[in-house]
């Protein structure tokens, strides 16, 4: 009864630390809300709140028809979507545990399993958010028509991907600074909602402006999606390349702290607190 289980090669430990993965993935879906689907509601309800907010905005500045030649709303989902999906990898990675956390002191479990779970159930809950949205919209109000659709999921990767990489980074600082990391995570999240460049068209903003936005991988992401889902786009001051690299360059970071951190934080530090 007391005997550690073993695994007794290379593959078993995969199928093992991918069952974990998934259990504790489904855990994160599951904690937030008592029922599973209304967690799921309340993340679709969130992204229909938000296009809503954008488009309001947009009819009270005048601006009624996108800038780009296409539907409207499509034009607002392409940069809501990419923000929700990167603002909420953000958060749910960098609040994904710390190494001193109680679910540590089971055997198979490791930080690798937690930022891994936490990263897959962001993902999965904006990925149902924008399908049943676009579905809504599509049969409900008017067609959708997205000239590159699995180019634009693509995209809805890159956003995500590259936000877990940004939360990582803010995981790895909270053992050392809980409230500062907290306040930095959403000081990035609240800088986002402007400097996305989802209320802009990149090929239609000035040079000084674009020096402005042109850091943030998420403008590149944003823009390079309006172009594979509008036929008459074609980005010309973003980058497809710029992202990736920076989102690789941002994981090796990531993961360089977290293992520092992994070794030097002890449970004792909050034992004063």
């Amino acid at each position: 009864m007391f005997t550690q289980r073993r695994n007794r090669n290379m593959v078993e430990a995969a199928f093992t630390t991918l069952s974990l993965i998934y259990h504790v993935t489904v855990n994160n879906l599951r904690k937030g809300q008592r029922n599973a689907v209304v967690g799921l509601i309340m993340t679709v309800v969130q992204s229909i709140a938000m296009i809503a907010g954008f488009y309001l905005i947009f009819a009270i500045m005048g601006v009624r028809t996108a800038p780009i030649r296409g539907n409207y709303i499509v034009y607002i989902m392409s940069g809501i979507f990419m923000f929700m999906a990167h603002s909420q990898a953000i958060g749910a990675v960098s609040g994904a545990g710390s190494p001193s956390n109680q679910m540590m002191k089971h055997g198979p479990m490791n930080t690798a399993v937690l930022i891994s779970a936490a990263a897959l159930a962001s993902l999965y809950k904006q990925t149902f958010s924008a399908l049943v949205v676009l579905s809504a919209y599509n049969y409900l109000v008017e067609p959708v028509h997205i000239d590159k659709p699995l180019a634009c999921y693509a995209m809805l990767l890159m956003a995500w991907f590259s936000g877990c990489c940004i939360g990582l980074i803010f995981l790895s600082l909270r053992p050392w600074w809980p409230q500062g990391a907290q306040v930095l995570t959403q000081f990035y999240q609240r800088v986002n909602m402007v400097f996305s460049g989802k209320m802009f068209v990149a090929n239609l903003m000035p040079g000084a402006m674009l020096h402005l936005f042109s850091w943030n991988p998420l403008f590149h992401v944003i823009d390079q999606t309006r172009g594979f889902a509008f036929i008459n786009y074609s980005p010309r001051n973003s980058s497809l390349d710029y992202p990736v690299y920076a989102a690789l360059t941002l994981l090796m970071i990531g993961l360089m702290a977290e293992f520092v951190t992994r070794k030097a934080v002890s449970i004792s530090w909050s034992a004063g607190r």
